[in-house]
C-alpha cells in the first residue's frame, strides 16, 4: 500500500507538498476504511482550483515511466510549476508491502525525462541513478551483476530497466521489489467530466458500449443501472457498423448515448472499470477525480457504498458535502486540501470526533479550517 507521498515543483506544487496515509485513529466503525494502520478508502475535498486533480496527476506521474500502460500525455501540459527554478520536478512515494518499507524518490524535466532515481527497500538504497553525474547506476539487488551499469543517456527509468531485463534471486528485498513493480503496473486513474480521462491499469481506447458487450455484460449493466435507481432495459444493436446498447422504451430501440443523462453516462463509465477493480487483486490504487460531478447525493452514497467493497487503496475527489458522513466512511479518511497542504479532519480540530459527530455540519460551520 502507499503510505506516504510527496511532491515539489509540479504543476501547482510550488513547495513540497504532502500526502501522508498513516495519519489514522483507532474508530470501531467503517474499519474496512482502513487497513494495517494505514488509509485504504479516502475522500479529498477542497475549493476550486487547490490542485485536487493535479494531486492525481502527480501521483500517477510514476506510471508513464515505470510500465507501458496509458499516460495520457495532454494531462502534463504546463509539466513544471511556473516558478519552479530548478528546472525539474521532485515526486517521492512510500510503500508497505508484507511489513517491508519501500520507498522511490525521483526528479524529472518533463513526463518521461528523469534526472535521478533512487530506490530504498528496508531503508537500504538498492538502486541509485543521477543523470547529472557521469557515472555508473548503482544496483545492489541480487541477480543484477551482469545488467550493464552505464545506462549513459539513455531515458529508460534504470527501475524499469532492471525489471525488464534480469531475473532476480528469490530473496526479501527482490520480492519487494516486485510487489512495488506490480503495485504500480495496476494503479488506475479515471474521470468523466468534459471528457473521459484515464491513467494506467491498460491502453487503448474502447468504446463504453463495445466493451459492456464484448465482455457479456449488457445485463448486468442493466441490473446495474436499475439497482441504482435508473430504470431500463437495455439491447444490443448496431450503429454504423459497431455494436452499441439502446434503452428499449416501449419497443422503441433509442441508441444509449443519445438520450442518456450525464449522469448516467458517468455511470456507464464507473461500471466498465468497477466490472475490473471489484474483483480481488485486480487494480491495487485507484483515484476517481470529481467521481459524483453529475450524481444525485443518494447516487453518490450508493457508489462509495460500493467503493468499500472493493480491495484496491481508494481516493476519490468530490464537493459534495452530503456524503462526509461517519454513516460512510469515518474522520480520519476524510481529507481536506488547501494549496499548502492535506489533512484528515480529525487534525483540523481540537476536538474529539466520535460516530454521533455530523461532520457535514461541522465541516460548513468552519470547523475543520485548521
Amino acid at each position: 500500500m502507499l503510505t506516504r507521498f510527496e511532491v515539489k515543483g509540479f504543476k501547482n506544487f510550488k513547495d513540497n507538498f504532502v500526502l501522508d496515509f498513516t495519519k489514522t485513529n483507532n474508530y470501531n466503525f467503517n474499519k474496512e476504511c482502513v487497513k494495517d494502520g494505514i488509509v485504504n478508502k479516502a475522500i479529498i475535498y477542497g475549493p476550486n482550483g487547490v490542485g485536487k486533480s493535479n494531486l492525481g496527476f502527480a501521483i500517477f506521474n510514476i506510471v508513464a515511466h515505470l510500465t507501458d500502460k496509458e499516460k495520457n500525455q495532454s494531462l502534463y501540459s504546463h509539466f513544471l510549476n511556473a516558478e519552479n527554478k530548478n528546472g525539474y520536478a521532485e515526486f517521492s512515494y512510500s510503500f508497505i508491502f508484507d511489513g517491508i518499507p519501500l520507498t522511490y524518490k525521483y526528479t524529472k524535466r518533463s513526463l518521461e525525462e528523469l534526472v535521478f532515481e533512487e530506490l530504498k527497500i528496508n531503508e537500504k538504497t538498492v538502486v541509485l541513478f543521477d543523470r547529472t553525474k557521469n557515472e555508473e547506476a548503482t544496483i545492489k539487488l541480487k541477480g543484477t551483476k551482469t545488467l550493464k551499469k552505464d545506462l549513459g543517456q539513455e531515458k529508460i527509468s534504470v527501475i524499469k530497466y532492471i525489471a525488464s531485463n534480469s531475473v532476480l534471486s528469490d530473496n526479501t528485498e527482490n520480492t519487494t521489489f516486485k510487489k512495488f513493480y506490480n503495485f504500480i503496473d495496476k494503479m488506475l486513474f479515471f474521470r468523466s467530466l468534459d471528457q473521459n480521462n484515464y491513467i494506467g491499469y491498460e491502453n487503448g481506447n474502447n468504446s463504453i458500449a463495445s466493451e459492456i458487450i464484448n465482455r457479456g455484460n449488457l445485463k448486468n449493466f442493466e441490473n446495474f443501472l436499475n439497482k441504482v435507481g435508473i430504470k431500463c432495459n437495455l439491447e444490443e444493436i448496431e450503429d454504423g457498423g459497431k455494436k452499441a446498447i439502446a434503452f428499449n422504451i416501449g419497443g422503441k430501440l433509442i441508441e444509449f448515448y443519445s438520450i442518456a443523462s450525464s449522469g448516467t453516462k458517468a455511470l456507464a463509465l464507473f461500471y466498465c472499470w468497477y466490472q475490473r477493480f471489484k474483483n480481488k487483486d485486480e487494480v491495487s490504487f485507484i483515484f476517481i477525480d470529481e467521481f459524483d460531478a453529475f450524481y444525485h447525493h443518494e447516487l453518490s452514497e450508493i457508489i462509495v457504498e460500493e467503493i468499500k467493497k472493493i480491495e484496491g487503496q481508494t481516493i476519490l475527489t468530490t464537493h459534495n458535502t452530503s456524503i462526509m458522513s461517519n454513516d460512510l466512511l469515518r474522520p480520519d479518511c476524510y481529507l481536506i486540501m488547501s494549496e499548502k497542504d492535506i489533512k484528515p479532519v480529525t487534525e483540523l480540530t481540537n476536538k474529539d470526533l466520535r460516530l454521533a459527530h455530523n461532520l457535514e455540519k461541522m465541516y460548513k460551520a468552519g470547523a475543520f479550517s485548521g
